[in-house]
């Protein structure tokens, strides 16, 4: 079983423990103590909104923006975990771990996992691997950027960055484009209209309150 799990994790920890270092150096760089890294790892566990709530706490955002924008960032995982419903039933005293701990990356591969591999010994283990990875990612930075003279100019950039590649992605795909527009008109209204700290909020709800009143169409506009 654990040499399942261990080749099963290992592409995550390829991703978790470089981007979770990152994570690390950011955040001590902003002048907080080195332990918050982990601690944030093994309590909100969830990279786009940790590396958010850094950009919030330097920015001086409010408790509330914090909760909006992290909500709505992860309202993607009600969806999904829709299609594991079934499966986590039969978790037992490991249900609320496994919910938790449910991850893009996790989801993944479990869905791609062999039929026998989805008993609660392999699915509790592959969630709890995936977050060591994430949380010994995280100390690694943190620590690093305690001990050793690190420029984090740029870094806070990152998670415009991350976003920025999604939004690329999707334009790859095929987009809706009633939808992209809509959202630009309702960040640059938000920008022009509303100060510094309701902008964040303002614009996210606007952009969400358009995918549900626009009609959602028949298809995809191919980009």
């Amino acid at each position: 079983m654990l040499s399942q799990l261990l080749k099963s994790s290992l592409p995550v920890a390829f991703g978790y423990v470089p981007l979770g270092m990152a994570f690390g150096v950011l955040l001590v760089g902003l002048g907080y103590p080195w332990w918050w890294a982990p601690l944030m790892g093994l309590t909100i566990y969830a990279g786009s909104a940790q590396f958010l709530a850094v950009s919030l706490l330097s920015a001086g955002a409010g408790a509330l923006d914090a909760f909006v924008a992290t909500l709505l960032l992860n309202l993607r995982h009600v969806f999904y975990g829709l299609t594991v419903l079934d499966r986590y039933r039969a978790l037992g005293r490991g249900q609320s771990y496994a919910i938790f701990g449910l991850t893009d990356e996790t989801f993944s591969l479990l869905a791609g996992a062999a039929p026998d591999a989805h008993d609660r010994r392999f699915v509790v283990g592959l969630t709890a691997l995936n977050q060591g990875w994430w949380v010994l990612g995280c100390a690694l930075g943190a620590l690093a950027g305690h001990s050793l003279p690190f420029r984090t100019d740029g870094l806070a950039f990152s998670l415009t960055a991350l976003f920025a590649v999604l939004l690329v992605e999707q334009l790859a795909r095929g987009v809706r484009w009633m939808y992209l527009l809509e959202a630009g008109a309702g960040a640059v209204l938000c920008l022009v209209l509303l100060p510094g700290k309701y902008f964040l909020i303002a614009s996210i709800s606007l952009a969400a309150l358009g995918l549900v009143v626009l009609p959602a169409g028949r298809g995809r506009d191919r980009a």
